[in-house]
């Protein structure tokens, strides 16, 4: 099924690359590989799975767990937030309505005022441990070592303006505790990382396993912190899209068969 969907699909050429990020522009547009994870640690692939490319806002999904691994669950609720915004990945308008119309920190981890203040919340005494704790993390997700692609997080770093704006705001009302320019750092080297179609896979293959990496066997995080995170990616793992994404496949809905209620989760997908 990968292989007939790959060479179904391998001469689309919609879209284009994002460029707003100056190296993402310069991104091989023709990378297109498939991987699949199954639980039981099967692997399938079809297409590119060599080739990497920077993971951006997926970053977003694994540091929220981090911090639901640390402080727990409600750390994010009470903290960000864990209701969709309606509004771009960037807005700053979100925040002011999160702040002032709304009482509270009606927001989420995966738009980038909440992830930025999320990455904020990841314990450590200093930056380098901070990271370290990061990168690790994903690496166990992934099941390999994974590394920063420096292009990319040069070129972030430079370009950035607008997320140092947004952690300063948040910074001001209190989501962030202290050092936003840091939090704002760190954020921008996360979204860096290197990736391919597998270690996503794998990383997606974790959280459907329960928090147990399939093929590595190792416990990355516990089960019961896993149902908040696709919580979270379902309500907002599409930006303003989520709702559109659910009403146009038709989920949560009732199944043909026994009454049964189906839901998936759309993950994220976003830059």
């Amino acid at each position: 099924a990968l292989s007939e969907a790959h060479a179904k699909f391998k001469g689309l050429q919609e879209g284009k690359n994002a460029d707003y990020i100056p190296a993402l522009a310069k991104v091989d547009a023709n990378i297109f590989g498939i991987a699949l994870v199954t639980t039981d640690g099967k692997v399938y692939t079809a297409g590119d799975i060599a080739s990497q490319v920077s993971i951006q806002s997926i970053s977003k999904v694994f540091t929220m767990a981090k911090v639901m691994e640390e402080s727990g669950p409600e750390a994010i609720e009470k903290t960000i937030g864990v209701d969709a915004t309606g509004m771009r990945f960037n807005s700053i308008v979100s925040i002011e309505q999160s702040q002032k119309m709304l009482g509270g920190p009606e927001m989420n981890s995966l738009v980038n005022p909440g992830a930025i203040a999320t990455t904020s919340m990841v314990k450590g005494g200093t930056r380098a441990e901070i990271w370290n704790k990061i990168l690790s993390y994903y690496s166990d997700f992934a099941g390999r070592p994974l590394q920063v692609n420096q292009e990319v997080f040069k070129s972030e770093a430079e370009t950035n303006q607008r997320n140092k704006a947004i952690g300063a705001l948040m910074y001001a009302y209190g989501y962030i505790k202290d050092n936003p320019d840091q939090a704002t750092d760190i954020y921008t080297e996360q979204c860096s990382v290197n990736v391919n179609a597998k270690d996503l896979a794998m990383m997606a293959g974790t959280l459907a396993n329960g928090g147990k990496n399939p093929v590595t066997g190792k416990q990355v995080m516990k089960t019961a912190n896993v149902a908040p995170v696709l919580a979270v990616m379902a309500r907002a793992g599409l930006y303003d899209d989520s709702g559109k994404w659910f009403y146009h496949t038709g989920l949560p809905g009732k199944s043909g068969v026994g009454g049964g209620i189906i839901a998936v989760s759309p993950g994220k997908f976003g830059i």
